[in-house]
């Protein structure tokens, strides 16, 4: 069951809070990159733009390696993935409610259908 993993997905989902944070990822997304081509689209520093990396690293979400100098980070989509899993079973639920009004209005304008039409004066007088 996907509630045994909630304290996983309230780091995961409060890293998915910050559009900073979630612009990093689907920059990932295209493959590697560096601390500093994270940071370039931002206008923050390189010390900002590693608190974010950080907190996406405490969530799984994204790898980091050192290759001399250069920190190399890379998405790993399997904290994802679970808050996905949870997502989906609200998506079964919505999808549900909406198939259900949709069943509602149908057979409303089934049943709208069959009535014989009003006159548009509101009268009987030719």
């Amino acid at each position: 069951m996907v509630e045994q993993h909630a304290p996983h997905l309230d780091t995961v989902f409060h890293a998915l809070g910050d559009a900073t944070r979630r612009r990093m990822l689907s920059a990932l997304s295209g493959g590697e990159r560096t601390v500093s081509q994270l940071a370039e689209p931002f206008a923050i520093s390189l010390a900002a733009a590693s608190k974010h990396i950080k907190v996406l690293e405490q969530a799984g979400m994204i790898r980091r390696e050192v290759r001399g100098r250069t920190h190399l980070c890379r998405l790993d989509p399997g904290p994802l993935a679970s808050a996905h899993e949870w997502l989906t079973t609200y998506e079964r639920f919505w999808t549900d409610r909406l198939d259900a009004l949709d069943r509602l209005l149908r057979e409303e304008d089934a049943r709208n259908a069959q009535k014989p039409p009003k006159n548009p004066q509101g009268d009987d007088h030719e």
